[in-house]
Order: structure tokens, then C-alpha cells, then sequence
């Protein structure tokens, strides 16, 4: 390559990691963040893949401030759009959103402000506009309108793998996308999503007709988040413990009903808690309402069905609880990335039952469609197996999205615990041979049944002479001693809707007494592993008291600008805010969070804050310590 070329490189770097400082205080691009970007800005497509809270919005919005025209952002959600909106106006960006909640005047002005063709730029012109894909490809044409008066410069995709029908949350209105190369064959397009595996990222790929483009994937791995899988059975009171020990925490509780959401927050509330229900069933101003006094910290806990969140930005959400079994593995993926979105530890729990799979599968099947019901039965499972694991749930999480990962995350409910195995093989012996004398047609539940003996097995099999074979063991343990067979690979369910158990090649030589099976009988909580608590350590210690009367003063900040108090600044911030003990201007600068536009807006407040805290403590200040952890 030639010199002038690489001069020319060098100076595109250097201009959009000033953009980055600027609008968003920080001082290098995240992941493979810069290489995504690039690739837009040499007017190819892009495919990202990038888990939630990895940075997908920079992606496009970086581009959008570097590119001379608008970014048509695509969202599904109307409180996306706000939420986004928001946030790039506080970073100074020119930015707006196009839906039905706006009045004609409203919608006549932002018109008036997309940059037009052939015209000069004015300084108020909108850099994004966020839309849904209906009002884009709908009966008014505003693509046509793009196309024909507006200088258009990028389009993004967000929530992309609602185009594909392999998804787990597919939108026939996505198909219309599809589209877009036919009018705007030169124009960059960008498709985003945290939750795809191969066939949905392919099938996005082709029906957006891309043909000069990158396909960028990133880890799946949030390390930040930790997951539980915990008993249903009577999970009520261990979920209020654990409300009460998180009691300044914000969270989300899952909910399958539109009923158990209202009955949860119901009940939340007469235990003390400040909780309060979301569904699709309010009113659409109540909806808003209610979203809108989670985002502003006026509520706690949101108890939400899943029509709560996709693409919500709060980034102070530090866990995520599931009190029914999600539908798939890609749903919980995308819904437990909510916790933790700012980089802080979050926690993921999930109350699981085995009765749950039965109830499930009839609500996720499709009707007339049996191709799409077999794939959602099938995804249903591998969440189920999920649940069901005696190995880290982790590395399955990352194994599910074809990415390697080792057998101790340090951070699981699985490797916190130590699991003392036994000789089960007379177990193990009674459990196959009941499965071959039952000709291999029967479920887990039903093999248990047989097992221990019930009375609801079918007359015809309680002459069988294992039947009753193993009442020395709960149904809770039997179920346990299955699960842990089939992932050992001594027995198999078969895929469909009625996943039978069946023997193994491996099978054969347990019931001849020729291998020893050794399972689980009994865990207990272990510490983490040295090494796994050392990576969690925040850098320097946060001062709490401060930390504490930072987030109140945002709060006041947030309350006067009627905004979220996450979109003035993240608890991330206000960590290193209270880590690293800023006490001069260019000390607060070298703060993430702190771009230009609001080092201006509320660098002093904050300053002041944190130098009178120094002042009454006699600290001094640590900003050194960040300075030498970013060299290293």
C-alpha cells in the first residue's frame, strides 16, 4: 500500500476515535467495534453479531456522525427509539424518531430537518432517524420519499434476526427489508443482532439481498452476568429473600402470564417491595407509564411478560429473574443480557421446573405450520437440558452459539457447587432395562413413573418385573439420575414432540455389568476459584458512601431534564467516579462517560462532589492508577 494511503487510514482512525471521545467520553472502540465501522464506511454491507450490551449501537452511530447524509435506524419498539433518542441528544447528536405517538406538527418539523439532495447541509440537520419497519414499507411509501428527496447515507437494522422465520422471534413485517437493495442499491446497510445461530444469521443475509458485505461475530460471553438455575417448587419465598438483600437494585422478573405478572407484583407489593406489572394488555399510555418510572428509577422491579424490554437501554438493571421457563435458548440469552448492560456484575436466575416442559410445548407449537412446531419443540428442549445440566451452564450458553468455552466458568450455579458422585450403576441398570422393557416409547416422566411403582402406569406394564423397581429414590432424583444419563450420552430422547427415552450403544454395556456409572447424589456451595475472583475485582476500591451520593445527584440531574438518570451517565461512571477520585478537570476527562458535550454540561456538579467527598475524608486522588491500567 502506498504511503498516502496509509497517511489516509491514519486519519480516518484518528477522526472517528475523536468522535468517540466527544459524543461519548471514550477513548478507544470496544470488540471489534472499529473494524465493523470501517467496513460501513468503504460502503459495504455488514451482518453484526455482538451480545447485548456489547456496543451494537456505536456500530452505526459512529458512521452516522462520520457520514455525510442521514442513518435510517429500523427498530421494532417505539420505546427504543425514544430511549435512543434520548441518549444521543444528551451526547449532543442530532437525532429523532418517526412514529404515531408524534403529532402532524411534530412529524411535519422533523421532515423539514432530514438532509435533503443536492441542497447545502444545515447545521440542524438530523443525523438518525429511527422508524419502524412498518412506517418505512407502509402504505404512506416513505421510502419511495427517501429515495427520492432525502440524502440517505446508511440504514441499520436492529433486532435483524426478526427477518428470519428460523429466529426465535420472527415479524412477518421484517420481510418488507428485504427491499431495500432494490431502491438503494448504493447505500451501505448494517443488520444487527445479539441472538442468532447459523440458519437465522444465513437466512438474514440472503433475504436482505447482500452481496458485498462482512460478516462480524463476537463473543456471546457476558462475564459479568452469573447464572442460577434454582427449584420452582415454592420459589416465592426464596425470590422476596432475595429481593430484600438486592434492596437498591433494579430487576426484571419474567413472567409467562399476563395474570401471574399482576399477581407476582401484587403480592411483591404487600411484602414491601416496589414492584409493579407490565404486559401487552394495559393500555398503551399505561404501558408507557410504567416503562417510563422503571427507566427513571421511580420503580424497582418490573414484573413484565417478554412484550417488556427487547432493546431497552437501562443499563443499571443488575439482574434479570425468569419464574417461568423461557421458550427458547435464544430468548434467554437476549432477556438475561439485560442485567448488566454498563459492564457491572449482574445475575441471571431462572425457577425451573421438569412439569414446565409439558406446559410449554403446546404453547410453543405452531398451528399449521408442523416444519416451525418441530423447531420450536426442538429449541424448547435444549432449554430444558439447559436447566437440567450437571456441567457448566455457561459453556453450554456459548456452545448453543457455536463458540468454545471451558468447563469451569467460576460463575454458574454448577461450578459454585461441589458435586459428590456415587456408584449408581444398580441405578443406572434398573433405569435402561425399564426403558428397553418399555420398548423405548415412553417419556422421562412417564419411565419415573414405572420406576417408582405408581399406580398411573398402565395396567399392561405394572407386570413387567422392573416395575417398582426403584421407590428407594424421589421422583426429583430419579428425574436428576436421567438427565444426568442422557448428557453422559447412556440414554437419548428423541427430537419431536414427544421426546422418548432411548438406549445408547453406551447403554449395552451398563446393563451387562462390564461399566461403573458414577452420579451425582449430592452438591454443595464452593468458593470461587482464586483466579475467577481476582478477574472480578474492580480495579481500585469504590468509596460508598460516594458512589451512593453520586447516583443522587444524577438522579436530581435526570428529574430537571425529565430523562432516565442511566442517560446522563451509567453506574459504570459513577464507579469509576468513585474508584479512581478525579479532582481536577482534565482528571474527570479521562473518566468514560465523559465526552465533551457533557464534561461541559455536568462536569462541574460532579467534580465538586467527588473533591469536597476527598476534602472531609482526606483521600487523594487515584486517576493515576487508570492511567497506568490503560498502558498495560
Amino acid at each position: 500500500m502506498r504511503e498516502g494511503g496509509m497517511e489516509n487510514i491514519a486519519h480516518t482512525t484518528e477522526r472517528l476515535l475523536q468522535l468517540l471521545k466527544e459524543h461519548f467520553g471514550y477513548t478507544s472502540f470496544r470488540h471489534n467495534q472499529q473494524a465493523i465501522i470501517e467496513n460501513t464506511m468503504a460502503g459495504k454491507d455488514s451482518m453484526v453479531l455482538m451480545p447485548t450490551g456489547g456496543g451494537k449501537s456505536i456500530c452505526y452511530q459512529i458512521p452516522a456522525l462520520a457520514l455525510d447524509g442521514l442513518t435510517v435506524v429500523v427498530s421494532p419498539l417505539i420505546a427504543l427509539m425514544k430511549d435512543q433518542v434520548d441518549a444521543l441528544r444528551q451526547n449532543g447528536i442530532e437525532a429523532a424518531f418517526l412514529n404515531s405517538t408524534l403529532s402532524n406538527y411534530e412529524q411535519q418539523d422533523i421532515l423539514e430537518r432530514l438532509p435533503q439532495q443536492n441542497k447545502i447541509a444545515l447545521k440542524s440537520n438530523l443525523k438518525l432517524l429511527y422508524i419502524s419497519p412498518e412506517r418505512l414499507l407502509g402504505e404512506r411509501n416513505f421510502l419511495s420519499y427517501l429515495k427520492e428527496k432525502v440524502k440517505v447515507a446508511l440504514f441499520a437494522i436492529d433486532e435483524a434476526h426478526c427477518i428470519s422465520s428460523w429466529g426465535h422471534d420472527f415479524r412477518p413485517e421484517y420481510l418488507l427489508l428485504g427491499n431495500l437493495k432494490q431502491h438503494f442499491p448504493t447505500i451501505p446497510v448494517i443488520a444487527l443482532t445479539a441472538t442468532a445461530d447459523v440458519p437465522t444469521r444465513n437466512d438474514i443475509i440472503q433475504k436482505l439481498h447482500f452481496t458485498n458485505y462482512a460478516t462480524f461475530e463476537n463473543s456471546f460471553n457476558r462475564p459479568n452476568i452469573s447464572y442460577f438455575i434454582k427449584p420452582r417448587k415454592n420459589y416465592f419465598d426464596d425470590l422476596v429473600n432475595y429481593l430484600n438483600t438486592h434492596e437498591s437494585d433494579a430487576g426484571i422478573i419474567y413472567c409467562l402470564s399476563r395474570n401471574g405478572t399482576e399477581t407476582l407484583a401484587e403480592k411483591l407489593q404487600q411484602h414491601g417491595i416496589n414492584a409493579l406489572a407490565y404486559h401487552a394488555g394495559f393500555e398503551p399510555q399505561e404501558r408507557e407509564k410504567r416503562q417510563e418510572q422503571f427507566l427513571k428509577d421511580e420503580v424497582r422491579i418490573m414484573v413484565a411478560t417478554i412484550a417488556f424490554g427487547m432493546g431497552i437501554n437501562k443499563s443499571n438493571v443488575r439482574f434479570v429473574i425468569h419464574t417461568d421457563l423461557p421458550k427458547n435458548m435464544e430468548g434467554y440469552y437476549q432477556e438475561t443480557g439485560r442485567a448488566g448492560r454498563d459492564g457491572l456484575p449482574g445475575e441471571a436466575i431462572l425457577y425451573y421446573s421438569g412439569g414446565d416442559v409439558l406446559k410449554m410445548t403446546k404453547i410453543v407449537q405452531v398451528e399449521g405450520n408442523e416444519e416451525q412446531s418441530k423447531l420450536m419443540v426442538k429449541k424448547l428442549k435444549q432449554m430444558a437440558d439447559y436447566c437440567e445440566l450437571r456441567t457448566c451452564r455457561r459453556k453450554y450458553l456459548l456452545n448453543y452459539f457455536n463458540e468454545k468455552a471451558g468447563n469451569y466458568c467460576g460463575s454458574c450455579d454448577v461450578c459454585l457447587t461441589d458435586q459428590v458422585k456415587q456408584d449408581m450403576t444398580i441405578a443406572a441398570q434398573k433405569a435402561l432395562s425399564a426403558v428397553s422393557r418399555l420398548q423405548e416409547r415412553f417419556g422421562i416422566n412417564y419411565v419415573i413413573d414405572f420406576l417408582r411403582g405408581s399406580s398411573t402406569t398402565r395396567p399392561m406394564h405394572q407386570s413387567i418385573k422392573t416395575y417398582g423397581a426403584g421407590k428407594e429414590y424421589s421422583k426429583d432424583q430419579w428425574r436428576s439420575f436421567l438427565k444426568e444419563m442422557i448428557q453422559l450420552g447412556y440414554l437419548k430422547q428423541a427430537d419431536g414432540e414427544y421426546p422418548v427415552l432411548q438406549l445408547t450403544d453406551d447403554s449395552w454395556p451398563i446393563l451387562k455389568g462390564e461399566v461403573q456409572v458414577m452420579l451425582t447424589t449430592v452438591t454443595h456451595e464452593k468458593a470461587p476459584l482464586p483466579e475467577v475472583l481476582e478477574a472480578k475485582k474492580i480495579a481500585q476500591p469504590v468509596e460508598k458512601d460516594l458512589f451512593e451520593a453520586l447516583k443522587t445527584l444524577r438522579k436530581q440531574i435526570a428529574v430537571s431534564e425529565n430523562v432516565p438518570p442511566y442517560i446522563i451517565f451509567s453506574d459504570a461512571t459513577l464507579t469509576e467516579l468513585a474508584s479512581y477520585l478525579p479532582i481536577t478537570r482534565s482528571d474527570i476527562a479521562k473518566i468514560n462517560g465523559f465526552g465533551e458535550v457533557k464534561l461541559e454540561k455536568y462536569g462541574e456538579p460532579f467534580l465538586e462532589m467527588v473533591q469536597d467527598y476527598c476534602i472531609q475524608h482526606q483521600l487523594y486522588t487515584r486517576i493515576q492508577h487508570k492511567q497506568a491500567k490503560r498502558k498495560r
